[in-house]
């Protein structure tokens, strides 16, 4: 099917990003949140973003005026209703996510695509709350979605083979890498980044080596941009502990099991960058 209108349903960091890169590549794109002010505060991050790439002499001011005409606001789910591909960027709360995928397949026509950018919900359970799991997907985007090139395709028990090379195709276009995945807890990049990232902090845990020794390792050793703990207190140590508890609780494997210092530091408050202190302090 020829996709020409996109409507992103959340206007975080990921949903403006996702939103940015599909009115880049020309499609009219709606970027939908509770209220006006949460998208036009993302309208003036992607245009001051665009304002850097003119000022660098990457991009036009006539290409960045067309990319922000492309950029449509909404407040309501109804706006839906004339939108070829839908790409949910809540947050990640199943209840919340529901809700969401429940209301556009009321809305959306029968041809329409839905699209989940979630790095830890199932798949195939976000389909089976429609009336089209053939029509439902995940397309994971790595952060910012604009500058990174992976992008992850996972299919649902019911997604159809025709829509999964729909959206592989979509995401060739906008000059990204596909890989496809199943419909597995943590997916493939989650699920590994995660895994490490628990690991390192078992490393500390169990007096292995000092923090920095162990980011030091992944970075000089194995050319990794960022420690593992670095990362994770970027990511944030709640955030990090909620996603190893989906994948832990999804497979029921031990070998998944949260380390217990992590889940310390989040009772301490001590979330990261965030907070000011994680496996790191920042002032």
């Amino acid at each position: 099917m020829e996709i020409k209108k996109i409507m992103v349903v959340g206007a975080g960091q990921m949903g403006g990003g996702i939103a940015q890169l599909t009115a880049q590549y020309g499609f009219e794109t709606m970027l939908n949140d509770l209220n006006l002010d949460l998208v036009q505060k993302a309208f003036n991050f992607t245009n001051k973003l665009l304002s850097r790439s003119v000022e660098k002499g990457k991009m036009t001011i006539e290409a960045k005026e067309a990319v922000m005409a492309r950029l449509i606001p909404s407040t309501n789910l109804e706006d839906a209703k004339d939108c070829d591909f839908v790409i949910e960027a809540v947050v990640e709360n199943w209840a919340v996510k529901e809700k969401v995928f429940r209301k556009l397949d009321e809305v959306c026509p029968p041809h329409t695509i839905l699209a989940t950018n979630t790095s830890t919900m199932p798949i195939t359970k976000l389909g089976g709350v429609t009336r089209r799991p053939d029509k439902v997907l995940g397309m994971h985007f790595m952060n910012p979605a604009p500058v990174m090139k992976l992008v992850e395709v996972i299919q649902g028990l019911a997604t159809s083979p025709e829509v999964t090379k729909t959206i592989v195709d979509l995401s060739l276009f906008m000059d990204k890498v596909p890989v496809e995945a199943k419909d597995f807890p943590g997916f493939i990049s989650t699920r590994l980044s995660h895994i490490l990232i628990n690991e390192a902090a078992f490393c500390v845990y169990e007096g292995i080596a000092t923090i920095e020794g162990i980011d030091n390792s992944m970075t000089h050793g194995m050319n990794h941009r960022m420690g593992p703990l670095a990362q994770a207190d970027l990511i944030g140590l709640d955030t990090v502990l909620a996603i190893l508890n989906a994948i832990y609780e999804g497979f029921g494997d031990p070998k998944f099991r949260p380390c217990p210092l992590i889940r310390q530091y989040v009772q301490a408050g001590w979330l990261g960058r965030k907070s000011g202190r994680g496996f790191y302090q920042y002032e």
